[in-house]
């Protein structure tokens, strides 16, 4: 009777962490530009970019990370049969990434924070999609379950990534085109 309530808890919470892991590497690109940019439009951009991933981070991203985490743990304590699956370990070495990924983010949320700017545009555009490559992954293995066919799992992700990496170069000759697109 409860696992309905903490499922769409826990999906809900999965959303918004995935939110904020998808804009806060928007935001470091954008505050990484700003230091390209004269005084004082640096300051006054990079000022205003470290409250927004300031307030981002610690009101969606962190909260919604340990809430979606907490359900998840409740949710299998509720099916611990889950565990006996192997489409929940390899999801499970899915989420462990995730972990890692935003571990990484925090780090350079911090160093952006302090001023500090270790990063390319170009690499926060090519950073900001590997939480899309797992969240395809989750989603699919959650669906298919033990339909996931590893070889066209791999072929597909590899598919996602040459398409993705297209769209960031197609997007960057438009950009180079036209500053204002």
């Amino acid at each position: 009777m409860l696992y309905p309530y903490i499922k769409s808890l826990h999906l809900i919470f999965v959303v918004t962490w995935f939110a904020g892991l998808f804009y806060i590497p928007r935001l470091f690109i954008y505050h990484i530009e700003a230091w390209q940019k004269p005084s004082p439009d640096k300051e006054i951009l990079s000022d205003q970019l470290k409250l927004m991933t300031k307030r981002l981070w610690y009101i969606i991203t962190w909260p919604s990370a340990v809430l979606c985490t907490l359900t998840a743990i409740i949710l299998l304590i509720l099916m611990p049969g889950w565990l006996q699956q192997p489409w929940m370990h390899v999801k499970l070495g899915f989420v462990l990434l995730l972990f890692v990924y935003h571990g990484k983010c925090h780090q350079i949320f911090k160093q952006l924070q302090r001023d500090e700017v270790k990063y390319t545009s170009k690499f926060m555009r090519l950073w900001n999609e590997v939480a899309t490559i797992i969240l395809f992954a989750v989603v699919f293995l959650v669906v298919l379950k033990s339909a996931f066919n590893w070889i066209y799992g791999i072929v597909g992700m590899f598919a996602l990534i040459v398409l993705l990496m297209l769209g960031i170069r197609w997007y960057k000759k438009v950009r180079d085109r036209n500053p204002n697109a």
